[in-house]
């Protein structure tokens, strides 16, 4: 059977089956080992369980009708995978996104849908990718049909930044050699989140990288590195889910932690089939702008972040009222700004759906605008949720035993039921719910997410940056100074020089 027949008669993966795509010997190492299976080493285990979860539901009676929906190829695929062509496809995509989130309460943060926001406009722009565009092409509709999940790794490791890319050619990604079959290539990415359950990993450089003309041809190159390509490591950092306990002391980070990785190419071979781009510095880095994926990524990720901010203003809720502090007027206003922070986010997706902008091909993309505010806001809007939960909560989070075995003790357990009750709840939903606030903003892994959050996106600089070169690239800010001359325009020193208004000076 071809490949093409192949893909005709493929189907999205069932839980089961992604499960089994992640055991393929992969290089995986966390402390001091070479993971032989993800899919049961206590780090992994539980978060690809987690993600199987997604794709079971796109199976499920219940969920597949809202998960999913055939593209212009005829494949049935999840409803984020495959390009929009109206407000209406994309407020459906948001929808599923949502319902994906909603299984992770929001703290999975690179689902595979995330990285849709980049493959689902491959096939309409497969021609901005020259003689690599039927690998474009190919790529997108093995992703769409069978589901895959992919990370994406495009930042540096910050060794010396001060340094042009070519003269860090040591530590940087490049192409060391080219064979018949494809290329070699060599250096380090970070930070592959979620890469040790993914299928593969997109690098590529960096949409602001320097690359210079003469010198930078070995770095401009962009391409999938399948999980189980010969010289492709992963380097993982500290897992929080290893070393978690019992779910009812981490219900998030026993099953939600995301590892993140250095992904290190050590002379990686790199198939033709799975190249974009290749000694190409335009096309390198141009694809950002050109697929829309500032667009889409920034629509997934508030549609995710909205979720997560749903179950955080649901904990400070219910946190104030276990305290018997809900009717003070103060916490009632941080609780209502939690809420309106949620709303924010949301009302910003669904301006990015139903007022869109066109893309390739006549697809409907989330308006750049609003993608490039949410992108902002974004980055700032977590560090607030940490400050209105350790100022309204104070100590609250602390005041919990140990561990679950406490509640156990029989000589404890009266004792903790009496001193641990709350002012509407007993020791044991008091003690439940304040674990989960506690594993949310105050364990390792709530730090992890503070820092995600924060970064997300890129340096805060960066975003602001982008925001101004975008605006500006558009007209807007022309638009806007031309706005201050027209307000100028109106008055000069011998008074108003058009209008209704009175020039004569007012009497004391």
């Amino acid at each position: 059977m071809s490949d093409a027949e192949q893909l005709m008669t493929a189907e999205l993966m069932t839980g089961e089956e992604y499960l089994e795509s992640l055991r393929d010997g992969r290089a995986v190492y966390v402390d001091g080992e070479r993971v032989a299976d993800v899919t049961r080493h206590p780090a992994f285990r539980n978060s690809a369980l987690s993600v199987s979860r997604l794709y079971d539901a796109l199976h499920a009676d219940d969920t597949r009708e809202l998960l999913t929906a055939r593209d212009e190829f005829g494949t049935l695929t999840h409803r984020f995978f495959k390009p929009s062509r109206s407000p209406a496809d994309l407020l459906a995509a948001r929808e599923a996104i949502a319902a994906w989130s909603r299984m992770g309460y929001g703290f999975l943060g690179r689902t595979p849908d995330y990285k849709a926001a980049f493959m689902s406009g491959l096939a309409v722009n497969a021609g901005y990718y020259g003689d690599f565009a039927p690998n474009a092409l190919a790529w997108y509709r093995e992703f769409t049909a069978k589901g895959l999940y992919l990370n994406h790794v495009i930042i540096n490791p910050p060794t010396d930044r001060k340094q042009a890319v070519h003269d860090m050619r040591d530590v940087f990604v490049h192409v060391e050699r080219e064979t018949d079959a494809g290329i070699v290539v060599s250096g380090a990415k970070m930070l592959a989140t979620g890469s040790a359950i993914t299928n593969a990993s997109f690098v590529a450089p960096v949409a602001s990288a320097a690359l210079t003309p003469g010198h930078g041809e070995d770095f401009a190159v962009v391409f999938f590195a399948r999980m189980d390509n010969p010289g492709v490591k992963l380097v993982c950092r500290t897992p929080y889910a290893a070393r978690a306990g019992l779910p009812f002391d981490a219900p998030l980070s026993s099953r939600f932690d995301e590892n993140d990785a250095v992904l290190i190419l050590d002379r990686a071979f790199i198939p033709w089939q799975d190249v974009l781009v290749h000694r190409d510095i335009e096309r390198a880095t141009g694809f950002y702008a050109r697929s829309g994926f500032a667009n889409l990524y920034n629509f997934q990720s508030g549609t995710r972040l909205a979720v997560k901010l749903e179950l955080m203003a649901g904990l400070l809720s219910r946190a104030t009222r276990s305290n018997g502090t809900d009717t003070f007027r103060g916490v009632q206003a941080a609780v209502g700004e939690l809420v309106t922070m949620r709303h924010l986010v949301w009302a910003l997706t669904t301006a990015m759906a139903t007022d869109p902008e066109p893309g390739t091909d006549g697809i409907a993309l989330p308006r750049l605008e609003y993608a490039s505010a949410m992108r902002m806001y974004n980055a700032q809007i977590w560090d607030r949720v940490h400050e209105l939960f350790e100022t309204v909560l104070g100590g609250s989070p602390l005041v919990v035993p140990s561990t679950a075995r406490d509640l156990e003790h029989p000589e404890l357990r009266p004792l903790v039921d009496r001193f641990y009750r709350g002012s509407d709840t007993s020791a044991h939903d008091r003690i439940k719910l304040f674990k989960l606030v506690w594993d949310a903003i105050g364990s390792e892994f709530g730090g992890r997410h503070e820092l995600y959050e924060r970064n997300y996106s890129g340096n805060g600089e960066q975003v602001r940056l982008d925001a101004l070169k975008w605006a500006t690239a558009r007209g807007a800010v022309t638009a806007y100074e031309e706005f201050v001359q027209e307000c100028m325009d109106d008055y000069d020193l011998d008074g108003w020089t058009r209008g209704p208004w009175d020039s004569a000076p007012a009497k004391p």
